[in-house]
């Protein structure tokens, strides 16, 4: 009993100085990027952005483009939104004057966690303010340019982060460190971060203490600039969110896929990722289900993707070691459109039965086999999901089972007969009913025993 409480005593210590020497943070790359991301990040998977401002409004842009960038296009005259914006609304009409009409009188934040619970996300991600600086909280650094100032006159962030976390689910905020046209950034950049963007950062931080900060807008200057490493070292230390918050890698043009908690891609456009292991830095992908983020009417159902696509697409990037940060644009009144709530609530059925095959896992030894099958793993058992359905017999290359090992189509008990023959493990994959299937766009078979 003595040694027992010794060698307690001594992993105490232990830990305590492990945690002395992570922290406090340093305002270096070396001290910040040594920082674990939280563990609920790697665990959650599968998460909802939200793109939704003053931009919703005229909700336009050319097909693959991104509407939310309607006040930057519609200034620039070679841009098709510059004439759309022209013949819709007349020169004279300014972005400023979409502000009233951004109402969200028809906004239901429980309705809105509800549908994202339901689509079995388990982290969500709000605009909390774009490259517009319009804020979607009563942001005391942009007054008559915030949700309760003009427009709703309501506090949006704050609504929605009391739903989502009703909800069980984690809540965190994308924020755009630049403002087009902002007098001061346009002026002088560097009173713009110390005078405008760090108060504001952190008035936002400190209200909703976000278990996730989305940042963006980082472009046009290094990371030097924006103050990000004194940015994030209060952000760790000593901010409300410092022990949950997690963080991506835009705090400047020179960080992406190089510093930061997790590395993005958008659309598939990697910003280096090739350059990386994937399965030794944690990465997610974000995109829209259409082809913009915030709404787009010019969008028609050719522009969205459909379920199977969104659900693969979910598949591939767990398999890969990633998160998928899957974006809705809800209208200027607060509605999410229906398609979107369609494709969202097709993928939270298919999570509903086979959740356990990403939720928490890690990637395999190899992530796909061929064009039909991606793999995953957790608490020792091996998980093919194969894109289409197999045929009588599902032949893989890859796992082989010891003797004892199991096979199971996850939605149906019964274990299935399998065989290792010339290399292979070849199952026997049951006949099955239309209304037999567990489930729709890709079928799960769990491997245990895998040697």
């Amino acid at each position: 009993m003595k040694l027992k409480i010794c060698a307690l005593f001594i992993s105490a210590l232990w830990l305590a100085g492990t945690a002395a020497a992570q922290g406090p943070y340093q305002p270096t790359w070396e001290s910040l990027d040594s920082r674990p991301n939280p563990a609920w990040f790697s665990e959650a998977k599968f998460g909802i952005f939200i793109h939704w401002g003053v931009y919703s409004v005229p909700a336009w842009g050319p097909k693959g483009s991104y509407a939310e960038w309607y006040w930057r296009y519609m200034n620039d005259e070679k841009r098709p939104t510059s004439k759309y914006h022209d013949e819709t609304y007349g020169e004279d009409f300014r972005y400023q004057d979409f502000a009233p009409m951004f109402k969200a009188e028809l906004f239901d934040p429980a309705e809105w966690a509800d549908l994202f619970a339901r689509a079995g996300a388990r982290y969500v991600v709000l605009t909390s303010k774009h490259h517009d600086g319009f804020c979607l909280w009563p942001s005391p650094d942009s007054w008559n340019w915030n949700s309760v100032d003009i427009g709703p006159h309501r506090d949006l962030a704050g609504d929605l982060t009391e739903a989502v976390r009703a909800r069980g689910l984690k809540m965190g905020f994308y924020y755009s460190l630049y403002e087009w046209f902002h007098p001061l950034y346009t002026s002088d950049p560097e009173r713009f971060v110390n005078e405008h963007m760090i108060p504001q950062f952190k008035d936002l931080v400190e209200r909703y203490q976000p278990s996730l900060i989305f940042s963006d807008g980082e472009w046009e200057h290094p990371n030097e600039m924006w103050k990000s490493r004194e940015l994030l070292a209060w952000l760790f230390n000593e901010s409300a969110a410092r022990d949950e918050v997690v963080v991506n890698d835009r705090w400047g043009k020179d960080t992406r896929s190089r510093h930061g908690g997790y590395f993005t891609t958008e659309y598939g456009r990697h910003h280096r990722m090739d350059q990386v292991s994937r399965q030794q830095y944690s990465w997610e992908e974000n995109r829209g289900i259409g082809g913009s983020y915030g709404f787009n009417r010019n969008e028609t159902i050719e522009d969205y993707s459909t379920s199977t696509a969104l659900l693969h697409l979910l598949i591939e990037t767990v398999s890969r070691g990633g998160n998928l940060l899957l974006n809705v644009g809800p209208t200027a009144d607060g509605r999410i459109p229906v398609i979107m709530q369609d494709r969202l609530l097709e993928i939270g059925g298919w999570l509903a039965v086979n959740g356990e095959a990403i939720y928490g896992t890690r990637p395999w030894r190899v992530a796909a086999e061929g064009e039909l099958v991606r793999y995953t793993s957790r608490d020792g058992a091996v998980y093919a999901i194969c894109l289409d359905w197999p045929g009588k017999e599902l032949s893989l290359a890859e796992p082989k089972l010891a003797k004892g090992g199991t096979v199971t189509l996850i939605g149906k008990q019964e274990p299935l007969r399998w065989r290792q023959k010339g290399g292979k493990l070849e199952i026997q994959v049951p006949t099955l009913a239309v209304n037999e299937v567990p489930s729709r766009h890709a079928y799960v078979f769990k491997l245990t025993g895998v040697e």
